[in-house]
């Protein structure tokens, strides 16, 4: 069995690295992202649950408090507190900002 040198170790561990950083959240306003947008940027969500959104977004006007996405269907409240911090209402401050 080859042993694994030191160098190529490091690169394995540097590219696993930079692949989670890559699939890490990033902010997204729900009042004005589109489904894939929204889908791309939150853990957990889909781009079925972030149709979903999007959907109840156009029925019942954009949202006003980050808990409120709990009324959207397959979004629960674990999904929203994971994705707190990324999750915006407008464009100058994220949700979780009191």
């Amino acid at each position: 069995m080859k042993s694994i040198s030191t160098k190529s170790l490091l690169t394995l561990l540097a590219t696993s690295l930079f692949s989670l950083c890559a699939w890490a959240a990033q902010p997204v306003n729900v009042n004005s992202a589109n489904a894939e947008e929204i889908a791309e940027s939150l853990k957990g969500v889909g781009l079925s649950k972030a149709e979903a959104i999007v959907s109840y977004r156009e029925t019942n006007g954009q949202f006003k408090h980050v808990d409120e996405l709990v009324n959207v269907k397959g979004i629960g409240i674990r999904t929203v507190d994971i994705n707190r911090e990324y999750i915006q209402l407008d464009n100058s401050k994220l949700a979780a900002s009191k």
